[in-house]
């Protein structure tokens, strides 16, 4: 069964964050991360993963009284945004889980999993 993990993070620490000036917590941090990445390639349960941009670049398409309407910027303001995916095939649930327990022990920031519908999707 596919996986989406969400990771978030709090939207001040993105905000104070540049891609040139990592911190060395946040490079060794990423740098396991990467290592269990490997790891779940070689089983086989990897399928995906992605960063994504700084919410301020995107842009929501949502309808209006008038038709659909596209806006620069997130949907809403919160306190966390989300920051990066990965798609997991994984044998259930409770592997899932195991994946984004280890995830959130390394990068300390919330994981969602969410069950992506399919053939094998049950509720």
């Amino acid at each position: 069964m596919k996986y989406l993990l969400l990771g978030y993070t709090p939207a001040a620490d993105w905000d104070a964050a540049t891609p040139d000036a990592l911190s060395e917590e946040a490079m060794t941090a990423f740098a396991t991360y990467q290592r269990f990445e490997r790891e779940l390639i070689e089983t086989g349960e990897f399928v995906t993963s992605v960063g994504l941009g700084h919410p301020v670049v995107s842009t929501t398409v949502r309808r209006t009284p008038d038709g659909v309407a596209a806006t620069d910027g997130p949907f809403a303001e919160l306190k966390e945004v989300l920051a990066s995916f990965a798609v997991i095939d994984v044998s259930g649930r409770e592997r899932a889980v195991e994946i984004a327990s280890r995830i959130v022990e390394v990068l300390g920031e919330p994981i969602e999993i969410r069950p992506i519908m399919g053939e094998e999707f049950t509720t």
